[in-house]
C-alpha cells in the first residue's frame, strides 16, 4: 500500500508528472525520450520520475494505472497515456489543447 501512496503523492504534487526510464535530461529509453521531448517542445514544466531508481515504483506505477508500459504521463492528476498516445495527441494538437485547458501552457 505504501508505494500506491507514494505514487498518488507524486501525481498530486506535480501538475505534469512523467514516470519514465531515466531523467528528462538523460532518458534511458527511446519512448521516454520521445515523451520528454514532446513536453519540452511544448515548453511545459514537468517532473520526470525515474522508475529505474526504484523497482517497487517501476512495478507499482504499472499496477496503479493498469497500464503495462513506461513512460506514463499524468496531467493534473489524470492519466493521459503512454508514448504512442502522447505522440498521437501531440500530432493532432490535442495535447496542446489539454495543457492549455488546464492552464499549464
Amino acid at each position: 500500500m505504501e508505494i500506491k501512496e507514494k505514487i498518488k503523492k507524486l501525481i498530486n504534487d506535480n501538475d505534469v508528472c512523467l514516470f519514465m526510464k531515466g531523467t528528462p535530461d538523460a532518458p534511458q529509453c527511446g519512448f521516454s525520450m520521445a515523451v520528454s521531448n514532446v513536453l519540452k517542445h511544448l515548453k511545459v514544466n514537468f517532473n520526470g520520475i525515474n522508475v529505474l531508481d526504484d523497482e517497487n515504483l517501476r512495478q507499482g506505477i504499472k499496477e496503479f494505472s493498469d497500464w503495462p508500459t513506461i513512460p506514463q504521463l499524468y496531467v493534473k492528476g489524470e492519466f493521459v497515456g503512454g508514448c504512442d498516445i502522447v505522440k498521437e495527441m501531440f500530432e493532432k494538437g490535442e495535447l496542446s489543447s489539454l495543457l492549455k485547458e488546464k492552464k499549464l501552457i
